[in-house]
């Protein structure tokens, strides 16, 4: 299975850079599966049922989120009538919306789809390693789903790492999200797993995580609040770790860095 999972979609610059290449990857890479991170698409903070609307349109087969999953009023109850939306597992029980899904693709083969959340200079949620084990407990790669995604969305890369060391073997991705910045550690665990600590984001880079450069600046020099941080309108790069998996097992035999566009070194798997 050929699958892509692209990093946090930051603004109208992320939106936009998946629109002008989401469908060609999509045929160019003969991509089975496509996972967008979409927790900043509506204006940097959140996501709104339009928007997710227009990312299945472009090729996404699942969208996951992360702490600004309902930064959007909408999005409480856009969320639960949308199972191809994922929100963190570990948000606490009550919370709208689900942090799995099994995905059908036509062939009928089955992609399992897990985000959790970090906590270390995150918000103080339940366990991640707990969350992340009992979402797992149910399936297994190779029997009753053929690929398994997990969405790692925090800031420490130990704590990222850690988690996908956790489940190694037994997923065929374990990927981070949040930082907004792309890391060069792409590789295959020992078990088998795929892995990246950060994707990076789908945005411009010319900012700071996306956002306009001054008031960030600002912010750190004077610790005083200021304007209000707004998303850089500068052309994207499309940020995305590609991973070919075994049908046998489900375990990942090519893993690579996909970056596209803005101002950042391009690259495309072999």
């Amino acid at each position: 299975m050929r699958i892509l999972m692209c990093g946090d979609v930051m603004g109208r610059s992320g939106r936009d850079v998946l629109n002008a290449h989401l469908p060609e990857l999509r045929e160019s890479l003969k991509l089975d599966f496509v996972v967008v991170n979409a927790e900043n698409a509506a204006g940097g903070f959140g996501i709104t049922g339009e928007i997710c609307r227009a990312l299945y349109q472009l090729g996404a087969d699942a969208i996951t989120l992360g702490n600004h999953a309902f930064d959007q009023r909408e999005t409480a109850s856009y969320i639960e009538g949308d199972a191809k939306l994922i929100r963190p597992a570990n948000y606490p029980p009550g919370t709208p919306g689900r942090g799995s899904g099994v995905f059908q693709l036509a062939d009928g083969r089955k992609v399992l789809v897990i985000q959790v959340m970090c906590r270390l200079f995150m918000d103080a949620i339940d366990d991640p390693f707990a969350s992340l084990k009992a979402e797992l407990e149910p399936y297994r790669l190779g029997s009753n789903v053929d690929a398994i995604l997990v969405d790692i969305h925090g800031e420490a890369s130990s704590e990222k790492q850690a988690l996908a060391y956790l489940v190694d073997g037994r997923v065929s991705l374990a990927a981070g999200t949040h930082t907004h910045v792309p890391t060069a550690d792409h590789m295959i665990l020992p078990g088998g797993t795929g892995f990246m600590t950060d994707i990076g984001m789908c945005g411009a880079y010319n900012s700071i995580i996306g956002m306009e450069i001054a008031p960030i600046i600002e912010r750190f020099t004077r610790k005083m609040p200021g304007k209000r941080f707004t998303p850089v309108l500068d052309e994207g790069t499309l940020a995305a770790i590609f991973v070919e998996t075994d049908d046998a097992t489900g375990l990942v035999r090519r893993v690579a860095p996909v970056r596209i566009g803005g101002v950042l070194t391009p690259a495309m798997p072999d």
